[in-house]
C-alpha cells in the first residue's frame, strides 16, 4: 500500500493490523478508480453535521478508505496492501507497550512518534478480548453441568458461562445435616435488562487459575455499549438510517464516538504534537465504577434494572472534566451494584432463600462477579470498586476512578497491588451525577499503578474556573484554602535519608492480632519490617508507635506521649457522649464496665443501667483527666460502628428524579422514575438483596426510628471526633504524618468463610477510621505474603446456619504471592506532606509486581 499526501496521514502509516478488524463507516467518499476524495458537501447528507478530523471509513485490508479534514489533499490509495504495510504495523506496535506503562510513558510515545492513541487503544481492546470474560462459576445444589448460555457481548463477543459447576457439600462441610432457611444455589437466568442475555445468580466460586478476571462490565464500542441502543441500533450515521424499531434516543445516542472513533479524532487533530498542558490526561484511557454516569455508555449503578435509556444524559462531572483533558473515556467497571448493595433498613420484607457467604461477591447482577489478577480463586476487593482495582491491575486501563463509602478503592488498591489518592470528603465531586451508597461517606478515589499518576489525574480533575466545586454535590461547598495548587508538584524521587527529620505516627492498632489466630500473622509481621526498614532504615524517618495492649513495643521506635485511646477518653465527653451509652443486639451495654460504674440511666428507651454510685457526667470528667481507666474495649475500633442511615432511600429517589428530568430536557421520557418502578424492573442475584430494596422501597422518613440510634447524627458527630483525635496526637507527638497497615487479612476465597471478627466482607473495625473521619489517604503497595491462613465454615450446634472459624492450616500461594497496601495520612490540607511521604516510600521499595498471569502477549 502507497500512501501520497504532505499532510493528515502520516499518523496512520504504521496502523497496527487489528485496528482493521472491525468495519467503521464515517462520512462519504468518492472514489475515482485508486484516488479517493473526501467531498464536503457530502458531510451534511450521513447525519453529521461536519467532520473536522481524519476518520477511517471501512477497517479492511482492502481498499482501505479515510475520511480527512475539509481541505486535506487528495490522497491517492494503491492496492498493494500485503506484507510491507503488515511488517511495518508490527514493528510500530512493538515500539509501545501499554503494559505498566504510565502516563509520562505513553506521551512521551505519542511526541517521538511510536505510537498513535488508535493504536493503544486497540492494545487495551485486545487485552480485554484476551482476560475479560467470565471469572467464576456456580456453586449448585447437586454440582451437576448447567447448559451453555451466553452473556453480553463485550469487545466483539459475548460472554461464555462455564457449563461445569461446584457441588456445595464441597464447599459447606456437613451439608445434609443443615435445618436453616433455603440455600440459594447457584443457577444462570435471563436478566431483566435484556432477556437474551444470561448471568450467573446465587451462589458462585472462583475458577482456579481461570486466566480471565471480569473487570469491565461494558466497554466503549459501539453497538455493545448499551442495551437501548445496542448493535444496529447503534450503527454510524454514515451507515444509513436506523432499522425499524430503533428508540429515537439512539439517533442521538449514536452520534457520539466510541473510544476508537474518539482516539481518531485526536490522532488526525494533534498527531505527535499534542498540547499537554491543556490536555493533560491526552490519551490516558480510563474506565469508571459503574455509579459514574457516563454519556455514552450504560451507566446503571452495576444493577439489572431495566431503564427505558440505559445511559444517562449527561456525564458525571468529572467524567466530563476528563474528557476536556484529551482522556479516553474507555469502560465502565465492575462493582458491588450500588457501592455494596446498601444494606436493608428493616422492614416487613425478608428474603425466601439466603446465601452462607458472600465474601468475594464483589459482584454486579448485570456483569457478574471479577476475579483477583493474583489468584483467580480469591477476591478481587473488600469493597465494591473491584472491576477498577482489577482493571488497573491487570492492564486493562491506565488510570480508574472508584468510588469510596468505607472500603470501597483501598480494598481495590490493596487486594491489586495498584497506588490510590483517596482525597478527603468534600473535596472532589462524587455526587455530581452518581449512585451513591452512603452521601454522607461516598467519595471518588483514583487508582493507578503509580502514584504519581494518580496525582497527575488528581490535578486534570480541577476546574480551571470553578476548581473542584461541583454545584451538583452539596458536599464540595467547602473552604478553598484547604485545596492545594498543584498534588503532582510535593511527589519525591525516594533519595535515601530524604525523610530525615519527619516525624511518623505508626497506628498499631492497625496491625494486632486476634487471640486465637493466626491469619494476621503473615501480614502484620512483614508490615512491621517494611516500616522499620524503609521508612526508617532507608529514608531515614524517625517512627513514634501507639500503643495497644496486643501489641509488643518496638524498642527502636518512640512511643506516642498521647496516643489514640487517650486522645479518645479527653474528648469523647465533649464530642459524642452516646457512645457509651450503645447496646449490644441483645440489648444489653456495649461498655459494662461504664455501667457498673454509674448510677441507674436510661441509655435507651425503657433501657435503664447502671450499678454505681457515679453520675454520668463525672464519669466522663474523669476519663477526660485520667483518673478513670476507660473500659477494656474502649479504643478506636470499637468505636467505628454506625447505625444504618437512610439517605440512601434519598439519594436514589433524588437520582432517578435528576436523571428523569434531564432527558425530558432534551425530549425524551424516562419512566424508571421511583422506587416502585426500580423494583419492579430490576433482578438481584441474591434474594436478600430484593428483600433489602422492598424494604428501602417502603422507607419514608429520613431519620431512624424515633429513640432508637440515628444514622445521620452519628456520623456528623464520629467525624468531628474523630478528626479531633487524629490532630491532637499529632499536635502531642510533633508528627508530620501517620502510616498504618491497610488490612492485615489476606484476599478470602470467593464465596468461602469470612473472618470470624470482620462480617461478611473481611473488614477490620479500624480501617473504618479514615472513611468515618472523611481523611485524605494514600495507599501504596507493600508487599506479598506467599503463606496465608484461611477460616473455615462449620454447622452451628442446632445446624440451622454456618458459621466462620480461625484455622491454623497454612496454604502456600505460589509467587509473588498475595499483595498487602501501607496507608498514609494527614489532615486535610497537607497533603503535601502525605505525598512526599508516600511518594518517598513507593520509589525506594518498588514493592508492585503485576500479575504474571496478564502480562503482555
Amino acid at each position: 500500500m502507497s500512501v501520497r499526501s504532505s499532510r493528515a496521514t502520516d499518523m496512520y502509516k504504521n496502523s497496527p493490523p487489528g485496528l482493521w478488524e472491525r468495519p467503521v463507516r464515517i462520512g462519504i467518499l468518492v472514489r475515482v478508480g485508486t484516488t479517493v476524495r473526501r467531498r464536503s458537501e457530502h458531510a451534511g447528507s450521513c447525519g453529521i453535521a461536519s467532520l473536522s478530523v481524519g476518520r477511517a471509513l471501512r477497517y479492511r485490508k482492502t481498499a482501505v478508505c479515510w475520511i480527512f479534514p475539509f481541505g486535506a489533499d487528495i490522497i491517492t490509495l494503491t492496492n498493494k496492501w500485503g506484507d510491507e504495510m503488515t511488517k511495518k504495523s508490527a514493528k510500530a506496535a512493538k515500539t509501545f507497550d501499554v503494559v505498566e506503562a504510565t502516563i509520562e510513558d505513553l506521551h512521551a510515545a505519542i511526541r517521538e512518534g511510536r505510537t498513535t492513541l488508535v493504536e493503544v487503544v486497540q492494545q487495551y481492546i485486545d487485552r480485554a478480548r484476551a482476560y475479560n470474560g467470565v471469572a467464576s462459576m456456580l456453586t449448585t445444589e447437586d454440582g451437576m453441568p448447567v447448559p451453555a448460555a451466553d452473556g453480553a457481548v463485550r469487545a466483539g463477543a459475548p460472554l461464555n458461562f462455564p457449563t461445569e459447576t461446584v457441588k456445595a457439600a464441597d464447599v459447606l462441610p456437613d451439608l445434609d445435616k443443615y435445618t436453616g432457611p433455603p440455600l440459594e444455589f447457584g443457577r444462570m437466568e435471563a436478566t431483566a435488562s435484556d432477556p437474551d442475555v444470561q448471568q450467573q445468580f446465587g451462589m458462585l466460586r472462583g475458577i482456579p487459575n481461570g486466566g480471565q478476571l471480569n473487570a469491565l462490565q461494558t466497554l466503549n464500542i459501539r453497538g455493545e455499549r448499551s442495551v437501548t441502543c445496542k448493535g444496529e441500533f447503534d450503527k454510524h450515521p454514515s451507515e444509513g438510517p436506523l432499522p425499524p424499531g430503533a428508540p429515537p434516543v439512539c439517533e442521538m445516542f449514536r452520534q457520539l464516538p466510541d473510544a476508537l472513533e474518539t482516539a481518531a479524532e485526536l490522532d488526525a487533530e494533534y498527531g505527535s504534537d499534542p498540547d499537554l498542558e491543556a490536555m493533560p490526561m491526552y490519551g490516558v484511557v480510563f474506565s469508571f465504577k459503574d455509579p459514574f454516569d457516563t454519556k455514552d455508555m450504560r451507566s446503571t449503578g452495576g444493577a439489572d434494572a431495566a431503564y427505558d435509556i440505559d445511559f444517562p444524559a449527561r456525564d458525571h462531572t468529572l467524567v466530563e472534566q476528563l474528557r476536556k483533558k484529551g482522556a479516553i473515556i474507555f469502560a465502565k467497571a465492575v462493582l458491588t451494584e450500588y457501592n455494596g448493595r446498601a444494606g436493608d433498613p428493616g422492614g416487613r420484607h425478608a428474603p425466601d432463600k439466603v446465601l452462607p457467604s458472600t465474601l468475594g461477591y464483589q459482584r454486579s447482577t448485570w456483569a457478574g462477579n471479577p476475579a483477583n489478577p493474583y489468584d483467580t480463586t480469591r477476591a478481587a476487593s473488600l469493597g465494591s470498586s473491584s472491576g477498577s482495582g482489577v482493571s488497573v491491575s491487570a492492564n486493562l486501563v491506565m488510570a480508574s476512578l472508584g468510588e469510596e463509602t468505607r472500603a470501597s478503592t483501598r480494598g481495590p488498591s490493596n487486594h491489586n497491588s495498584v497506588a490510590l489518592i483517596l482525597p478527603h470528603k468534600a473535596m472532589i465531586s462524587f455526587h455530581g451525577n452518581a449512585i451513591g451508597a452512603d452521601i454522607q461517606c461516598d467519595r471518588t478515589g483514583i487508582l493507578c499503578r503509580r502514584i504519581e499518576d494518580s496525582a497527575k489525574v488528581l490535578d486534570a480533575l480541577k476546574d480551571p474556573e470553578d476548581g473542584y466545586y461541583d454545584p451538583r454535590d452539596p458536599w464540595t461547598a467547602v473552604p478553598r484554602s484547604g485545596v492545594l495548587d498543584s498534588y503532582t508538584e510535593h511527589l519525591a524521587n525516594g533519595a535515601k535519608g530524604s525523610l530525615e527529620g519527619m516525624r511518623i505516627g505508626v497506628i498499631r492498632e492497625s496491625m494486632i492480632t486476634t487471640e486465637g489466630s493466626m491469619t494476621e500473622v503473615p501480614i502484620t509481621s512483614a508490615a512491621a519490617v517494611e516500616i522499620k526498614e524503609v521508612l526508617a532504615g532507608t529514608l531515614g524517618a524517625t517512627l513514634v508507635e501507639s500503643s495497644h495492649a496486643r501489641w509488643e513495643p518496638d524498642p527502636d521506635c518512640e512511643q506516642m506521649t498521647v496516643d489514640f485511646r487517650t486522645a479518645l477518653c479527653r474528648m469523647v465527653g465533649i464530642f459524642m457522649p452516646n457512645l457509651m451509652f450503645y447496646l449490644k443486639p441483645d440489648g444489653t451495654p456495649l461498655y459494662p464496665e461504664f455501667a457498673e460504674a454509674i448510677e441507674p440511666t436510661e441509655f435507651a428507651p425503657g433501657k435503664t443501667f447502671g450499678s454505681g454510685d457515679m453520675t454520668p457526667m463525672d464519669y466522663f470528667v474523669g476519663l477526660a483527666e485520667g483518673r478513670i481507666e476507660p473500659p477494656a474495649d474502649f479504643d478506636i475500633r470499637n468505636i467505628q460502628p454506625q447505625a444504618l442511615a437512610h439517605t440512601f432511600q434519598f439519594h436514589i429517589a433524588q437520582y432517578l428524579m435528576r436523571r428523569s428530568t434531564d432527558w425530558a430536557a432534551m425530549g425524551f421520557e424516562e419512566t424508571l422514575t421511583t422506587w416502585a418502578a426500580l423494583n419492579e424492573r430490576s433482578k438481584f442475584w441474591g434474594d436478600d438483596h430484593r428483600a433489602g430494596f422492598k424494604n428501602w422501597e417502603e422507607t419514608a422518613d429520613p431519620r431512624n426510628t424515633l429513640g432508637q440510634r440515628q444514622g445521620v447524627d452519628e456520623r456528623i458527630m464520629l467525624r468531628e471526633l474523630l478528626r479531633r483525635i487524629d490532630m491532637m496526637v499529632i499536635h502531642e507527638n510533633n508528627l508530620d504524618c501517620l502510616v498504618r497497615l491497610h488490612t492485615p487479612w489476606a484476599p478470602g476465597i470467593i464465596g468461602g468463610a469470612h473472618q470470624p471478627n470482620g462480617g461478611p466482607h473481611n473488614l477490620t473495625l479500624e480501617s473504618l477510621y479514615g472513611p468515618n473521619a472523611g481523611l485524605t489517604e494514600i495507599l501504596i503497595p507493600a508487599g506479598f505474603v506467599t503463606t496465608v491462613y484461611d477460616p473455615v465454615f462449620k454447622l452451628s450446634e442446632d445446624g440451622t446456619r454456618y458459621e466462620n472459624h480461625h484455622s491454623d492450616v497454612a496454604t502456600e500461594i505460589p509467587e509473588p504471592g498475595l499483595p498487602f497496601s501501607l496507608v498514609f495520612r494527614a489532615e486535610p490540607g497537607m497533603e503535601d506532606v502525605s505525598l512526599k511521604v508516600a511518594s518517598s516510600y513507593e520509589a525506594v521499595s518498588k514493592r508492585r509486581v503485576p500479575p504474571p498471569d496478564f502480562g503482555a502477549f
